[in-house]
């Protein structure tokens, strides 16, 4: 049963990122800051400490896989910190399947869409050859061990940027949908 209620309070966080993503291409810290620990307590409240455990080393897992994106400022913070907040929610399993790790299945959901939605974008706006040749200076960048060129991160203006979190908060919800209609 608590699992349900966390699973429904993470749909609920992720879609409030996603909406106020889309409406202002940002994620406040408030929503973020405050979701991280209250994870972590209900799992507390539900499971003890090794509930709390658990969702802590979720938490750590998204923000460990992310952070590399944000160093070289290919994802914002707000975006990590969602991630983060997904996998406190979410918990960590044990084990060594990937297929059991919740977060990871949620984040390559929100890779895939997100990867939708940013070719519909490049197509829409006509940037097609301008985003391989990008791709392609990243990739020159990435095998020379080397940042990316700054025109090609998050803070360029002329950069077409897509909401992270609309992608997760669709992930989200398909996930916890499908899950959450297996255990009734």
């Amino acid at each position: 049963m608590a699992n349900k209620a966390l699973w429904i309070l993470a749909a609920i966080f992720a879609l409030t990122a996603g909406i106020t993503d889309a409406r202002s291409r940002r994620i406040p810290n408030g929503l973020t800051y405050s979701a991280i620990p209250l994870a972590i307590i209900l799992h507390a409240i539900d499971a003890g400490w090794t509930g709390a455990r658990l969702s802590l080393l979720g938490a750590a897992l998204g923000l460990g896989l992310l952070l590399p994106f944000v160093l070289i400022r290919s994802l914002g913070g707000g975006d990590w910190k969602l991630i983060g907040a997904l996998g406190a929610f979410f918990g960590y399993n044990t084990g060594f399947s990937v297929g059991r790790q919740r977060l990871i299945v949620v984040l390559l959901w929100t890779l895939v869409i997100n990867g939708l939605m940013a070719l519909c974008m490049v197509i829409w706006k006509g940037r097609a050859r301008q985003t391989l040749r990008n791709i392609g200076r990243m990739l020159g960048a990435f095998f020379r061990v080397h940042l990316p060129p700054a025109d090609l991160t998050i803070d360029n203006p002329e950069a077409i940027k897509v909401p992270f979190g609309v992608a997760a908060a669709v992930a989200v919800l398909l996930y916890t949908s499908k899950h959450l209609g297996e255990m009734f």
